[in-house]
């Protein structure tokens, strides 16, 4: 299995901290918030794993090349950012025999076992999963709204008057046939580009345990405070 761990934002939301640490490489509990998420995906069993990389590039180059864990970890620097959705169209050779990949914001925090997502993927048709949770602030992020079987049957980036609190996590599963579907364009946002073309076939699973989005220095600072990493199982 492979995975994309989305991770080549600027952090400008977390200035000045990553004026010179990428936000990707923050600490989360002395360990950079990055290597969590390797741990997780390699945990779950993906086997390769392709870092998109912009921003402070060299420092998180130098610090996948140290790292001994699985998974297989490739990296790909973007000298002009491609957005999330375009991440995935510009690699898409990468993953076209693949069954389903996954695909990670890497700015968020979160201790949700990862083989909750691919074993409810596998299960279902869908071409989609995403994962959902109850937002703090919704109209700072995607709302999804679901029919009673769990399909989504609207996605608004960012509403003005969020209809709920229900929304996007930034964990996906993906068919790869679906990345022909975003549009040509640069840069282009999974958010925008490529989930309200998915409406009415893609699936959401709600994320269960911690989940925090550390993209300002106060959510950073509430994560300090609340990380309780899980105990693997």
């Amino acid at each position: 299995m492979k995975a994309f761990l989305l991770a080549a934002g600027n952090g400008s939301r977390l200035r000045p901290l990553t004026d010179h640490t990428p936000k990707c490489m923050v600490p989360i509990g002395g360990t950079p918030l990055i290597d969590l998420w390797l741990d997780a995906l390699g945990q779950a069993g993906v086997d390769e794993v392709l870092v998109n990389l912009h921003h402070l590039s060299g420092i998180v180059a130098e610090h996948l090349r140290q790292r001994r864990e699985p998974p297989i970890v490739l990296t790909a620097f973007e000298p002009d950012l491609l957005g999330s959705a375009g991440t995935l169209r510009h690699r898409r050779d990468w993953v076209r025999d693949e069954q389903f990949f996954l695909a990670i914001n890497a700015d968020n925090l979160t201790d949700f076992d990862l083989r909750r997502l691919i074993d409810f993927h596998r299960a279902g048709d869908s071409p989609a999963t995403l994962t959902v949770f109850r937002a703090e602030h919704p109209s700072r992020c995607g709302i999804v709204e679901l029919d009673p079987h769990g399909v989504v049957t609207r996605f608004t980036e960012k509403p003005s008057e969020p209809v709920s609190n229900l929304a996007n996590a930034g964990l996906y599963a993906f068919d790869p046939r679906i990345l022909s579907e975003i549009p040509d364009t640069s840069p282009v946002d999974i958010g925008l580009g490529l989930l309200p073309r998915l409406v009415g076939r893609a699936r959401a699973l709600h994320l269960e345990g911690y989940f925090r989005d550390i993209g300002t220095p106060e959510a950073y600072q509430q994560a300090l405070r609340e990380w309780r990493p899980k105990v693997p199982s």
